[in-house]
């Protein structure tokens, strides 16, 4: 396929949750996203529609990994010769949304996320200005990279461009990340106390220092006992938001 066309079907395929309807989730911005391919074969008005109407089933995946699994679909679409292979395209198309949308749900809404959020408050509450470009720096690269990286190695390899996404390990990334959210949180934690005007004389910097320690002893004692790290991440996360509220209504009432 020439460049200019799978180029479009890329830049489609970032819009493919704009159509999302409750009966077929994201069937339409999945046809949208095919349709450059289904002109490029200019077959008869029968299969025409035929294809059409079988990109326009149902369909729901994350996002970010929509455009990895259309370019699979692109390339195998592509390859087509009989009834086997457009019902291999068809076991595809319905096997991989639902592994691509747990794995992007983990990693994208679960840990990068929270994360670039978590660094951009910190970086928000110790006074720079520009903390809202730190969360758009740390965030959007990762997707759009996932994104334009995926949709060309799953048109490389075809049905075998799920191979790319495994090797990603997203699922242990944001167990990594997560682990950052925690560790900038207990920082920032420290950094609170440390301001804090709950007691004339301040926090000394070593009570500081043992409090962010405390943070981490727990969160790691949490983990251990099972508790999901998406919890504790957005249960501390509120605890701060509380300290900081405190902290703020205690200045102003003084």
């Amino acid at each position: 396929m020439e460049k200019g066309a799978l180029f479009r079907i890329f830049l489609r395929s970032l819009f493919i949750a704009a159509a999302l309807n409750f009966r077929r989730m994201q069937n339409l911005g999945f046809a949208y996203a095919m349709m450059p391919e289904i002109r490029k074969k200019q077959g008869t008005r029968e299969e025409t529609e035929r294809r059409l109407t079988r990109h326009l089933q149902m369909f729901n995946t994350h996002p970010y990994l929509s455009s990895p699994l259309i370019g699979s679909l692109v390339r195998m679409e592509e390859e087509q010769s009989g009834q086997e292979d457009a019902s291999s395209i068809e076991m595809v198309r319905q096997s991989l949304p639902g592994p691509y949308a747990a794995i992007g749900d983990t990693f994208f809404w679960g840990a990068l996320r929270p994360c670039a959020g978590i660094v951009a408050a910190a970086l928000s509450d110790v006074g720079w200005m520009l903390a809202p470009l730190a969360f758009i720096l740390i965030y959007t690269p990762a997707h759009i990279w996932v994104r334009a990286r995926g949709f060309l190695e799953g048109y490389r390899r075809g049905k075998l461009g799920l191979e790319f996404i495994r090797g990603l390990d997203l699922p242990r990334l944001a167990g990594r990340l997560r682990w950052l959210a925690l560790g900038v949180l207990s920082v920032w934690g420290g950094w609170l106390a440390r301001k804090s005007q709950w007691s004339e004389g301040g926090i000394p910097p070593p009570a500081a220092a043992l409090a962010v320690l405390a943070v981490i002893l727990v969160c790691w004692i949490l983990i251990r006992k099972g508790i999901s790290q998406v919890y504790i991440l957005y249960g501390a996360a509120l605890l701060f938001f509380i300290m900081i509220a405190t902290r703020e209504w205690l200045i102003f009432w003084k």
